[in-house]
């Protein structure tokens, strides 16, 4: 089940394994989605588009901190 971290003011979308993006995510929120292969840090643009780093975390925490200064320059 997804749930959301706040950091300032950017919806930070914790995903589970298989929970589809598009469905949790809106414009201008960061997702990080589990995977097989880690833990992914993606980014959801005005027009809905989702742009992600080339590979993955290794850990949660890892990708959490990424996205948390991704939020800290306003993604």
């Amino acid at each position: 089940m997804a749930s959301i971290v706040k950091h300032r003011k950017v919806n930070i979308v914790v995903l589970e394994q298989d929970e589809p993006i598009g469905e949790h995510c809106k414009p201008g929120d960061i997702a990080i989605s589990a995977a097989a292969d880690g833990w992914w840090t993606s980014f959801i643009g005005e027009d809905g588009a989702v742009d992600s780093y080339d590979i993955p975390y290794p850990s949660y925490l890892e990708a959490l901190w990424a996205a948390k200064a991704a939020a800290e320059f306003g993604v």
